[in-house]
């Protein structure tokens, strides 16, 4: 595909997103609701995450989980392209729990960047899978390959939630997650933590990886998301996640995905753009 170009392709299976991109675009440190793994097809590109600061070439898989802070950049002028796939954690949960034996209620992804071929080939037929329609026999190729996937990159022998997030923090997030369009100050976190103006900042920081102000504005553009992939309208969505405008939402927006809010619109919900 031409360089600088994000594809969101529609997928089959509810709660898949599927794109294909290939682009020469920095991401800044960002997270994400839901699991990705994907694969690195042409290029390279350097990335720090929870788990370290790795770098990835052709051929190897990526991972990523659900609210880690990573960012992404090529190693060159020449970009990178890449395909993807994120998953809802409620797609993963029941599919960790079959790989576990019924041990494990979510799994996660141990490693950053993966050299497997043999796991890239699985990806790549899921991928075709999940953006291939629905053809006879489909939902059973689409449900044997994630599970051997799963099986092969995740760590679902844990029991639990797992976290070590503290007790104070914990009740922080809360906060926010429990509504993200709400403005929020560093005093209603303070107080909700019941620490210190700095020390829930400091604290904040160092068991999330984001400060208070940009883990808020990252809950505000993944709930931008689900309203619009929902059927709001652009303008509607920005206001209900707690943006000051849609075009503050857009810049959000396409700085985390690659995309505009209303090409993502466009593949979610069949509605033109706008």
């Amino acid at each position: 595909m031409p360089a600088g170009q994000f594809q969101l392709l529609p997928c089959a299976l509810p709660g898949v997103l599927a794109v294909q991109a290939s682009s020469r675009h920095r991401f800044a440190r960002h997270t994400h609701e839901q699991f990705g793994i994907g694969v690195i097809e042409h290029g390279a590109q350097r990335s720090a995450s929870g788990r370290g600061e790795v770098q990835a070439v052709a051929g190897d898989i990526i991972t990523v989980n659900p609210g880690e802070v990573h960012d992404g950049m090529p190693l060159d002028d020449a970009g990178r392209s890449w395909r993807i796939l994120y998953f809802d954690p409620e797609v993963v949960a029941p599919v960790c729990h079959d790989v576990s034996e019924g041990a494990a209620r979510l799994g996660e992804f141990l490693l950053p960047v993966l050299s497997d071929r043999a796991s890239a080939a699985v990806f790549s037929q899921l991928f075709d899978a999940m953006t291939g329609g629905n053809a006879p026999d489909a939902a059973l190729r689409r449900d044997g390959l994630l599970m051997l996937l799963v099986a092969r990159t995740m760590d679902c022998r844990r029991v639990g939630e797992g976290g070590g997030t503290p007790a104070a923090i914990a009740h922080a997030l809360a906060r926010i997650d429990d509504d993200p369009s709400v403005p929020v100050s560093l005093d209603d976190l303070a107080n909700a933590s019941g620490l210190s103006r700095f020390q829930v900042l400091r604290a904040f920081t160092r068991a999330t990886g984001l400060t208070p102000h940009a883990y808020l504005v990252q809950r505000r553009i993944d709930l931008a998301r689900r309203l619009i992939a929902q059927g709001e309208a652009l303008a509607e969505a920005a206001i209900g996640s707690g943006f000051a405008d849609q075009s503050h939402m857009t810049r959000i927006f396409v700085r985390k995905y690659g995309l505009s809010p209303s090409a993502y619109a466009a593949i979610v919900s069949g509605r033109p753009l706008r």
